[in-house]
């Protein structure tokens, strides 16, 4: 048989056992194989195919897929075929509506033809088009029970029972014709009701209906009956105020429909009363069953009612006068027969038969006579089952009915193995509670008062409230001991029976755990909903009398302190997994509990919630939590959720309205409102992913704000701050209950949501809202309520103004500046939840509809959302950082999440990346024009312009014309790339003006470096130009001389002998040296010029600063060491925070570093001076004093500085000068020349071919110093571009976290002091060794020399094949042509070509020849040459110096932290604030007790979320708090230790060289706190990872 047993009760992830009589089902299932196999296809599965089902018999619907958000579930498009209907009614049950069973598909033929039709047609108007078309709902409904596993049974019939709808108590299966007795499906159904007798207490019943013992009155029909059961029993059930269908009946839609599979069904309801006598129809609850057919053909569920029923009705239109079927009964129940007086085939003789023979009474047979209309005959019949249950004893709950189901062979679909497994399972745990306060702490004693007492000292690590005068890290390290202490008592604890068999149970396979779970749930509230109920009674009891307040204050404790849920086990599932995380990991203990979080994450993917926060302790067991969603991360990969959440007041439905649209089951039950937060994973289909961009959807149901029972509590405002801001920080939509009518508790609810919509705006999120009134039914109310709601954004706008006033942020100024809201668009008005009365009403129509909409508008605000949606881990994050940031007095200024961290990160990489391209094209845009300028006017230069100042003006147009396309392409690439959905770049949408002014900056530095290069260049090759022509007049009369003197010796016609030759050259030579006039170049005094910048840089000073620079020559400064003698820079300030003349001599010792260095740069040019030199080292001067403002050194510190500076620069650039001067000397360069021109004189001379030694000396003098030093001049990028691909250089924050790795690898005491002490010199040496080391093992200094050569050589094949295809005739015109080819790459020298120039009679072509050769031999000869340089050397030779480049960039803007000097990380050039990820112990920063002159371990990452104070100058030297510290430090963020081990890498330098540190900075050593000595390196490591957010 196909089955309503265990199969009924299969699924996807469900799938229950076997029955008690296996046998049976075993031979039915083979009968519908065999029947399928033989091509006969059984009357069940045929019209289970018809509605598309037959995938699902005997496979299972699970509830994983009824509950998945696909396109059906938000759409409005009616069933348009029959497989459309199952889904239509489902989808409906789903969100509670009550029109869920008026189902029909739409394909009606030529509808629209028929209604064109206007003529009268009668024998038309007779006909019934939808005749065998359309379904009777009862079929649909079997057939969705028959293919359902057990939990989507439960769930429909628990929600059928919400909309009064009959449930099946017995359902067939019309192939085997055998019935299920639906115990299971009932299991979670609760109903609450007031009989009579408990009107004057106002007292009420609350239970399980399975569990009720009640009255059970059944309808049954026997044979063909004119009168409609199921419409009457309709009627006997209603008041006459409110009338509704529980029963499907004839004139229902589609209800006259033929039943094709429900006939044998056995449906079920209840009245129930609510003690009003007026209103109720039966003063005491009663079960009312109705049989669908005639009892004829479904004996056994007619015996089945008999035997269970207090009386059955049985409706007739005639009787078999024999009527065996009524008297063979074992009967417990009266029968009563109900005929129709007006049916043609009613029987007078046949009824007193039946009526003898069964011994009935008159009271016993109801007839409906001509006379009685169908309100008497139903008033005579609610008269008649009054008495009944009124009088009976027979009284049965459903559970009891298992036995009698058993007996007639009827199955019960709790019968399966896994079912009855998981149900004495939990009947282990739950039996042994007695008193659940006792039991709570024998056998769940890890939650409770010692994770209270953990939560509350992990809040105190965070704020630091209770410090006062002790030591902060002191402090810290007592509050850590506690907290192992209590971990070490919760490890102490065997775990407990309850525990054991708990995770035993749940480790079970997956069918027979969600059995127990739910068999767990159901025994727990039926356990804490009799002690809710015993205590509730005592409060009333002791509530009368106003002198019993303790006995009232301590019941009213024990009901907050009764619930327990599964929560509770799971809680301490989370607890023993915490506690054990601080066990050694290779603790047999701990390695025991490693596989709990993937159980938890699995129940989770199985669609269980998981308490996200703990509502008794106010607090997340973060690891617990973190390592469950990492575990469900590995489930589902890569799959991405969206998050919606509701918030509101306790008891105003948050829970219903979430359970109504998403078809979940948070918890709703009496004296269990929601505690703390839960949340649920929701499947989205695949038709809906794309345009949702996730896979799943988190709910998150909340505790309501403002709970009287926390209300009583101190921190209860804190409560629920803490937890408003952690679910709106976690959702893509924040859904608001509130209530109009009470307007003072709406202001709180407002105020709390305000602050936690502000405190998103700022951590850059701006999350969407949507506020839903409740119980709001007037058609018209959004027109009625608009001046409401703008009332309510008028009160929104005042909180958010109160808000960010508190919190410290008031350029908020509208609720529409912290989030995305319209008040026409953003609010919902939602009907009462019940349609009349309950225990009786069902849920009003207009609250589905209301809700459907509601949902339809999320996921659409969802599907149009740009923010990224988070995959698993990130939401992890989230909450982690979330939680964190909420621990903190001011989340604002605490918050710090990895997410964030890692959207900067990319950010900042992408942006350097556009950064460098535009600097990497600028620097060979340079070079090309560079090299222009210096072939201006030779037979090199390109220009048709002949004055240079011209051609400058024209450069430096190009210049910024270029520039301003390359800020344009960068500002572009910002836009485009906060376009983009994915990484999360909205979280970072606040730095986007950092970024936009980071690229005007870059731009404005940039332009002026490059108008600098251009003048200086354009300058020295002007003051160049007078000595070339110099030098080409001397050269050409010494060609003149030495042509005169070779026809000269030739007319001798005398063979002249080496020796005579030399000597004629000689006298020749010496004769022309008199001759010649060589005005002597002048030297030009450097110092005044230098002297005339340092003027013009400090006269903006005042007239103070001229007067300084007066007192002493330029000549005398930079001499000696420059050193501070007696604080006389230095302000005069008193306490800690003075500038201690240590800290002012280092900064004076790294700058004039940093400024020798850059000197050093300019003397390796070997350029002549030029006034740009001296500018840049004073701008570098100023650049280093405004990083370090604030150490408030005075003017004549200054002044003095840069005088010692330019002192050491002036002395240095006049060598350079004298040296440039000697080097062009045109009297030396004739002399140097002396010996090329005697040996051309003799080759001339004796008509020797020149052809190849012209060639080889062109190709050494000329070619091989320029291809040299063109690819100096190129590696500089290249080299910058390779170390730019290293992760350490991506951005400062790596680039921090690799040195501060690499100082620990090494552990040596000089290496930190010179970082902490020196950090730019140390930066730039390490850059160095970096780079050298990177180049030292690869091959890639080779390839990009390579390049540049071979690019090199490639211009000068390419030159000399044009020159030669031009043909000029002679050697000079071929050579310039050449020279002229190349005059865009290289820089030939002037000097040696012009003395290549002179006597030389070699012939074009064969020189063209030879110097091909000569070329290639050239380049073997600099690549062996560049083999056998060093690294160090050819880093020295570059014209772009990397390590400064590299230096600057990875420094960003160089200030530090005004408390401990920790370098700032922010990736923008221009940036709002400062902020580093990793603040240092005082004791760094040379900071020390003014008493006791011990270093100081404070961290001020510490020190801003405690009650002290500091001083400074800023502060007038008065005392100011630490946590006000951004009034005087307003351009630093300095968040608090956020993971309270992020500052262990400098905890771990100190402990390790406190006596070290305090020798140098001449102090006592710190006291340091006991948990610092115990940080291991790994530990310092992994603080490092956390703090940098390294992976």
């Amino acid at each position: 048989m196909e089955g309503v047993n265990d199969e009924d009760l299969s699924a996807n992830h469900h799938l229950l056992g076997e029955d008690n009589n296996p046998s049976m089902q075993l031979s039915d299932s083979k009968v519908n194989l065999q029947l399928r196999k033989c091509g006969k296809e059984t009357q069940l599965v045929t019209f289970l195919k018809d509605l598309g089902l037959e995938q699902l018999y005997p496979e299972k619907l699970s509830l994983c897929t009824v509950l998945q958000i696909d396109k059906k579930s938000i759409t409005d498009e009616p069933a348009k075929c029959n497989s459309d209907l199952p889904w239509y009614f489902l989808k409906k049950l789903m969100m509670v509506n009550v029109t869920a069973r008026n189902a029909k598909s739409e394909c009606e033929p030529n509808c629209d033809a028929a209604a064109v039709k206007t003529e009268l047609d009668f024998d038309d108007l007779f006909e019934d088009r939808k005749k065998g078309d359309m379904l009777n709902p009862l079929d649909i409904i079997t057939a969705l029970f028959l293919c359902s596993d057990g939990f989507v049974q439960q769930e429909m019939a628990l929600k059928m029972s919400m909309c009064q709808f009959s449930v099946p108590l017995l359902l067939p299966n019309c192939d085997t014709k055998q019935c299920t007795l639906m115990l299971w499906a009932m299991r979670d159904i609760v109903k609450k009701y007031r009989p009579q007798s408990l009107t004057e207490s106002k007292g009420f019943i609350e239970d399980r209906i399975v569990l009720s013992k009640l009255p059970m009155i059944s309808f049954v029909r026997l044979g063909e009956c004119s009168l409609s059961k199921s419409e009457i029993l309709n009627k006997l059930l209603s008041n006459s105020q409110q009338y509704h269908d529980t029963f499907v009946h004839r004139d229902m839609e589609c209800g006259h429909c033929p039943k094709k599979i429900s006939n044998g069904l056995v449906e079920i309801t209840w009245y129930l009363p609510c003690g009003n006598k007026n209103m109720d129809v039966f003063s005491e609850p009663v079960a009312v069953a109705n049989l669908r057919g005639d009892i004829d053909s479904f004996e056994t569920q007619f015996s089945f009612l008999c035997e269970t029923s207090a009386a059955v009705f049985v409706f007739f239109d005639t009787l078999d006068s024999k009527c065996e079927l009524l008297t063979k009964q074992r009967q417990k129940a009266q029968i009563y027969l109900v005929g129709n007086h007006q049916s043609q085939r009613f029987s007078k003789d046949a009824l007193k038969k039946v009526a003898t023979k069964l011994g009935l009474t008159k009271s016993n047979i109801l007839l409906k006579t001509k006379e009685m209309n169908d309100a008497d005959f139903v008033k005579k019949l609610r008269q008649t089952v009054s008495n009944v249950v009124e009088n009976t004893k027979v009284k049965m709950g459903i559970e009891q009915m298992a036995d009698i189901a058993h007996e007639l062979g009827i199955w019960v679909d709790e019968d399966s193995a896994e079912c009855q497994t998981a149900k004495k399972n939990a009947d282990a745990i739950t039996s042994e509670i007695q008193d659940i306060l006792k039991y709570k702490k024998a056998q769940l004693p890890l939650q409770g008062q010692i994770w209270e007492e953990l939560t509350g000292l992990e809040k105190e690590e965070f704020r630091l409230q209770n410090v006062g005068s002790e030591k902060i890290e002191d402090y810290k390290s007592d509050l850590q001991e506690k907290k192992r202490k209590l971990r070490e008592k919760q490890n102490s604890y065997d775990m407990s029976n309850a525990m054991t068999c708990f995770i035993q149970a749940i480790s079970s396979p997956g069918i027979e755990r969600c059995y127990f779970l739910k068999w767990m749930r159901i025994n727990l509230d039926n356990v804490s909903r009799k002690k809710l109920s015993d205590l509730r009674e005592q409060y009333k009891e002791k509530c009368k009398n106003s002198e019993n307040k303790e006995e009232i204050k301590k019941i009213d404790g024990q009901l907050s302190q009764s619930s327990l849920g599964i929560e509770h086990f799971f809680r301490e599932m989370g607890q023993i997994y915490e506690a054990s995380l601080s066990l050694q990991e290779e603790n047999p203990s701990r390695q025991q509990l490693q596989h709990l979080p993937k159980l938890c994450a699995q129940l989770l993917l199985d669609g269980f919630p998981l308490e996200l926060v703990d509502g008794d302790a106010s607090n997340i067991p973060l690891r617990w939590v973190s390592e469950v969603l990492s575990q469900l991360n590995d489930l589902i990969p890569k799959s991405k959720i969206l998050v919606v959440t509701v918030l509101g007041v306790q008891s105003t439905g948050k829970s219903t309205l979430l359970n109504t649209m998403f078809g979940v089951q948070f918890a709703v039950s009496s004296g269990r409102c929601t505690r703390g937060a839960f949340m649920l994973l929701i499947r989205i289909n695949e038709d809906v992913k794309k345009d949702l961009n996730c896979d799943f959807m988190v709910i998150i149901d909340t505790e309501g704000l403002k709970s009287p029972e926390l209300s009583q509590l101190d921190n209860s405002h804190e409560h629920d701050n803490e937890l408003a801001t952690l679910v709106v920080g976690l959702s893509d939509i924040t859904i608001i209950n509130i209530a109009m009518e009470n307007s003072t508790e709406m202001k709180d609810i407002l105020q709390i949501v305000v602050h936690a919509f502000l405190r998103m705006t700022e951590v850059g999120k701006k999350p969407k809202c949507q506020f839903v009134h409740q119980n709001v039914s007037d058609v018209s109310a959004h027109e009625k309520n608009l001046r409401d709601r703008k009332l309510l954004l008028q009160q929104l706008n005042e909180m958010t103004q109160a808000a960010a006033k508190m919190e410290k942020k008031e350029e908020s100024r509208s609720f529409t500046d912290v989030m995305e809201y319209s008040p026409d668009t953003g609010n919902w008005y939602i009907p009462g939840l019940w349609n009349g009365n309950p225990p009786m009403a069902p849920v009003n129509a207009g609250y589905s509809e209301a809700v459907y909409e509601l949902k339809k508008n999320i996921i659409h605000m969802l599907g149009s959302c740009k923010s990224t949606a988070n995959n698993m881990l990130e939401f992890t994050k989230w909450i982690e950082s979330l939680w964190n940031a909420v621990k903190h007095e001011n989340f604002i200024f605490s918050f710090r999440n990895s997410i964030v961290a890692d959207a900067y990160m990319k950010l900042c990489t992408e942006f350097n990346k556009w950064e460098w391209e535009m600097k990497k094209f600028m620097y060979t845009w340079v070079l090309n024009k560079e090299t222009r300028i210096q072939n201006f006017g030779t037979v090199a230069g390109k220009s048709e312009i002949s004055e240079m100042s011209e051609f400058l003006t024209q450069l430096k147009s190009e210049a910024r014309t270029v520039l301003s396309a390359w800020e344009t392409k960068l500002l572009e690439n910002l836009a485009k790339y906060f376009k983009q959905r994915e990484g999360h770049v909205y979280l970072v949408e606040g730095y986007r003006e950092d970024f936009a002014n980071s690229a005007k900056t870059l731009r404005r530095e940039i332009e002026s470096s490059v108008l600098n290069q251009l003048t200086a260049a354009a300058d020295i090759r002007q003051g160049m130009t007078e000595l070339d022509k110099i030098k080409k007049n001397h050269t050409k009369q010494f060609e003149e001389r030495v042509c005169a003197l070779i026809e000269e010796c030739q007319k001798k016609n005398v063979q002249m002998t080496e020796k005579e030759l030399d000597d004629e050259f000689e006298k020749m030579w010496t004769k022309t040296l008199n001759e010649l006039s060589f005005s002597e170049m002048e030297v030009k005094d450097i110092y005044t010029r230098v002297s005339h910048q340092l003027r013009l840089n400090v006269k903006h000073k005042g007239s103070h600063a001229c007067q300084l620079l007066s007192k002493k020559e330029l000549q005398e400064c930079g001499m000696e060491p420059f050193t501070i003698p007696d604080e006389g820079f230095i302000k005069k300030i008193k306490g800690w925070f003075s500038s201690h003349p240590k800290a002012v001599q280092q900064l004076a010792d790294n700058t004039i570093s940093i400024c020798k260095q850059h000197i050093t740069g300019k003397m390796q040019s070997k350029n002549n001076y030029h006034n740009t030199y001296i500018q840049e080292i004073l701008n570098l001067i100023d650049e280093e004093l405004q990083k370090h403002q604030d150490l408030k050194t005075n003017i004549g510190f200054e002044v003095s500085l840069k005088q010692h500076i330019c002192g050491i620069a002036a002395r240095e650039f006049q060598k350079m000068h004298k040296n440039f001067i000697e080097v062009n000397d045109p009297y030396r360069c004739l002399n140097k020349n002396k010996e090329k021109f005697l040996t051309d004189f003799k080759d001339v001379f004796n008509e020797r071919d020149q052809c190849q030694k012209k060639a080889e000396e062109f190709t050494k003098r000329c070619l091989r110093p320029a291809v040299k030093d063109f690819v100096n001049r190129s590696l500089g990028p290249d080299i910058i571009g390779e170390m730019l691909m290293d992760q350490k250089f991506s951005t400062r924050m790596f680039f921090q976290s690799s040195v501060l790795l690499d100082l620990l690898s090494k552990d040596v005491f000089e290496n930190y002091l010179s970082y902490i002490c020196s950090y730019e010199k140390y930066v730039k040496k390490w850059i160095q060794d970096q780079t050298v080391e990177h180049f030292s093992n690869g091959s890639a200094m080779s390839e990009f020399e390579d390049r540049h050569l071979l690019s090199s050589i490639k211009s000068i094949n390419e030159a000399i094949n044009k020159a030669k295809a031009k043909k000029g005739g002679n050697l000079k015109s071929f050579v310039q042509n050449v020279c002229q080819e190349l005059g865009d790459k290289l820089v030939i020298s002037q000097d040696a070509l012009g003395a290549f120039m002179i006597l030389n009679n070699a012939d074009e072509e064969q020189f063209a020849h030879w110097l091909t050769g000569w070329v290639k031999d050239m380049a073997q000869f600099l690549r062996e040459e560049f083999k056998k340089t060093d690294i160090l050397t050819k880093l020295k030779q570059l014209n772009v110096n990397p390590q400064n480049e590299l230096c600057a960039k990875m420094i960003g803007c160089g200030r530090q932290c005004p408390f401990c000097a920790a370098p700032c990380e922010a990736g923008e050039k221009v940036h709002s604030q400062h902020f580093t990820s990793l603040h240092r112990p005082k004791a760094l920063g040379t900071y020390r007790n003014s008493v006791t002159e011990k270093l100081v371990t404070d961290i001020c990452s510490s020190s801003v979320i405690s009650d002290k104070t500091f001083r400074c100058s800023a502060t007038k030297n008065e005392s100011h708090p630490y946590k006000r510290y951004a009034e005087i430090y307003p351009d630093w963020r300095i968040a608090p230790d956020v993971s309270l081990q992020a500052s262990d890498y400098w905890k771990y330098v100190v402990a390790k060289f406190n006596k070290e540190f305090a020798k140098t900075f001449d102090a006592n050593p710190a006291d340091i706190p006991h948990t610092w000595k115990i940080i291991t390196r790994e530990q310092a490591e992994a603080s490092v990872k956390v703090s940098f957010n390294i992976k």
